[in-house]
C-alpha cells in the first residue's frame, strides 16, 4: 500500500509540472438565472418504450412538476433541460442508495455473477489488492463463461498497477482500455495528459448499472458507519476507513449510460470498435425520474457543473452537499452564499481528515468567507471522505464522481445522476443526517483563531486551485 501511494504522489508531482508547461487555460461557463429559459427545443422524454411525442411528454413533466410544486425546483430543472436536449430525463427507473464499499461492492459482484451477455466497466483507480483480485477474477470468470467483458481503466488513476494485473485480463479475452495513456508513444489524437477519466460506472447487461464515487481499491473495504463510532475508538496506527457512496440504477436510464460509456470507449479505442451485443433497451422498473450527465473536458461547458449552479440558484428550502474535494470557484462561492442570504438552509459536509493535502487547505481558505454568508460547515471525522452527493429541497438529488473543483468541471471525464424523487431525497438526507452526526461544526469566531500555520497552508494551497 504505502509503494501504490508513493507512486501516486510521484504521478501527481510529475502532472502537476506539466500542466503549469501546458499553454492556455478553460474557463467556466456563467450561469446566469433564466439563461436557459429562452430555449425552444422541446424537453427530451424517455418512457418505458422510448422517446414520449410531445404531447405525452409535456402532460408527463406537468404533473411531476405539480408534484414538486411547493418547492419549485423541478420546474427550475426543466428550464435547464430545454437546453440540454442530449441529456434526456427519463422516467420509470429504480435508484438504490449504495452507502460505502462493502456494501456497494457486494451489490456490483452479485450482478456480475448473474451476467448474461454483456459486462462494461469503467474505473479511475483499479488496484492490485483484495479487492481489485475479487473483481479481476470475476470479470475474468465471465469472459470464459463467452460473456464479452470490457475494462476501461484510467491510466494516471491505475499508473501504480503492475501490468502483469491486466494483461492476465487480457489474456482471458478481457477487452481493455488505457484511457489517455501517459506513455506519449501510445498517445492517440488528440491527446493531453492533464485530461482523466475520472468516472467510475459498471454496466451489466444493459440492465442495471453502478456508478458514484467509489473505486476499486481495498481502502473501501472498511465501512465507516459500524467502525469508530464515538463510543469506538480508532487503534493507533489503524487505517482510516473510506466513507463513499454509490448508486445501483434500472430502467431506461441505464440506456443513457450504455450510450456515454460507448461513446467514449470509440473515442478511445477508434471508429471501428463493434457496438454493443446483446444489449435489449432497458425497461421501467420504477417510478423514479432520472437524468445522467457524462461531461467531457471538450465540451462547450460541464453539464454537471452549469446543473449544479442552476439548482443551488433555484433552491427554496435546504442545500445539502457532502463533498470530499472542495475548491470552489467564484461563482459556486457566489451561488452557497446567496442562497444562504435568502434563508436557504446551505450546509456542507467536507473533510476533516485527507488523502490530498493541496486540495484539503485550498478549499479550507474558503471558510471563512461562507461561514460569514451563513453556510454552516462541517468536518467529517474518523474518515477519508470520498464521497459527491448533494440533496436540495428534499426532491433533488445528485450521486456521481464529480468533486465541487476545477478539475472535475473543467479537466476530467466525469459523470454525475439527477434523480428527482422526494422518495429518494429522503434517503440522501438520511445520510447526510448520519454524517452530520459524526462532524464537527465549523464557527466563525473559532475559525478565525485558527493557527498560523494553518492560514500559510492555505494561502499556498490556494495558488494551485486551477490546477487540483
Amino acid at each position: 500500500m504505502f509503494a501504490t501511494l508513493s507512486a501516486r504522489l510521484l504521478m501527481a508531482f510529475l502532472l502537476m509540472m506539466i500542466m503549469l508547461t501546458s499553454s492556455g487555460c478553460a474557463s467556466l461557463p456563467t450561469v446566469a438565472p433564466g439563461m436557459f429559459s429562452a430555449q425552444s427545443t422541446p424537453i427530451i422524454v424517455q418512457g418505458k418504450h422510448g422517446p414520449l411525442s410531445a404531447a405525452r411528454s409535456k402532460a408527463m413533466l406537468s404533473a411531476l412538476a405539480r408534484k414538486s410544486a411547493p418547492t419549485g425546483i423541478f420546474g427550475a430543472h426543466l428550464k435547464l433541460e430545454e437546453a440540454l436536449v442530449n441529456s434526456p430525463l427519463t422516467l420509470g427507473n429504480t435508484v438504490v442508495l449504495l452507502e460505502d464499499g462493502p456494501a456497494t461492492y457486494r451489490a456490483m459482484l452479485q450482478a456480475i455473477l448473474q451476467a448474461r451477455h454483456q459486462i462494461d466497466m469503467e474505473t479511475y483507480i483499479l488496484d492490485d489488492d483484495e479487492v481489485g483480485q475479487r473483481f479481476a477474477a470475476a470479470l475474468e470468470s465471465k469472459q470464459r463463461e463467452g460473456i464479452q467483458v470490457r475494462l476501461m481503466h484510467d491510466s494516471v488513476g491505475t499508473w501504480a498497477t503492475p501490468a502483469p494485473f491486466f494483461q492476465a485480463m487480457q489474456a482471458a479475452g478481457v477487452k481493455l482500455v488505457e484511457f489517455n495513456p501517459v506513455n506519449p508513444a501510445l498517445a492517440r489524437r488528440g491527446w493531453n495528459l492533464n485530461n482523466r477519466d475520472h468516472r467510475k460506472l459498471l454496466i451489466v447487461d444493459g440492465e442495471v448499472a453502478f456508478l458514484g464515487g467509489i473505486n476499486i481499491s481495498s481502502v473501501y473495504s472498511g465501512s465507516s458507519v459500524s467502525r469508530f463510532s464515538k463510543q469506538t475508538a480508532r487503534r493507533p496506527g489503524e487505517a482510516l476507513p473510506w466513507r463513499d457512496t454509490d448508486i445501483e440504477l434500472r430502467g431506461p436510464v441505464v440506456a443513457e449510460l450504455q450510450k456515454l460509456f460507448q461513446e467514449l470507449w470509440t473515442e478511445q479505442e477508434g471508429a471501428s470498435t463493434a457496438p454493443p451485443v446483446n444489449i435489449t433497451k432497458p425497461l421501467a422498473s420504477g417510478s423514479m425520474t432520472v437524468r445522467a450527465m457524462g461531461t467531457s473536458p471538450t465540451d462547450p461547458f460541464s453539464v454537471i457543473y452549469a446543473t449544479l449552479i442552476s439548482a443551488i440558484g433555484s433552491a427554496k428550502t435546504s442545500v445539502f452537499i457532502t463533498n470530499a474535494y472542495f475548491v470552489p470557484d467564484p461563482q459556486l462561492l457566489t451561488a452557497l452564499e446567496a442562497a444562504a442570504r435568502r434563508g436557504v438552509d446551505v450546509r456542507l459536509i467536507l473533510p476533516g481528515q485527507t488523502d490530498s493535502w493541496l486540495v484539503f487547505h485550498s478549499g479550507r481558505a474558503h471558510y471563512a468567507r461562507l461561514l460569514r454568508a451563513g453556510v454552516k460547515l462541517f468536518e467529517r471525522q474518523e474518515v477519508i471522505l470520498h464521497a459527491k452527493t448533494m440533496v436540495i429541497d428534499g426532491v433533488w438529488s445528485s450521486v456521481g464522481s464529480a468533486n465541487l473543483d476545477w478539475r472535475s468541471f473543467l479537466h476530467n471525464y466525469e459523470l454525475n445522476v439527477v434523480v428527482l424523487s422526494p422518495e429518494f431525497g429522503l434517503q440522501v438526507q438520511a445520510m447526510f443526517d448520519r454524517d452530520l452526526q459524526r462532524s464537527e461544526p465549523l464557527e466563525l469566531e473559532r475559525w478565525n483563531q485558527r493557527a498560523l500555520r494553518g492560514r500559510f497552508s492555505e494561502w499556498f494551497a490556494v495558488i494551485w486551485s486551477y490546477w487540483l
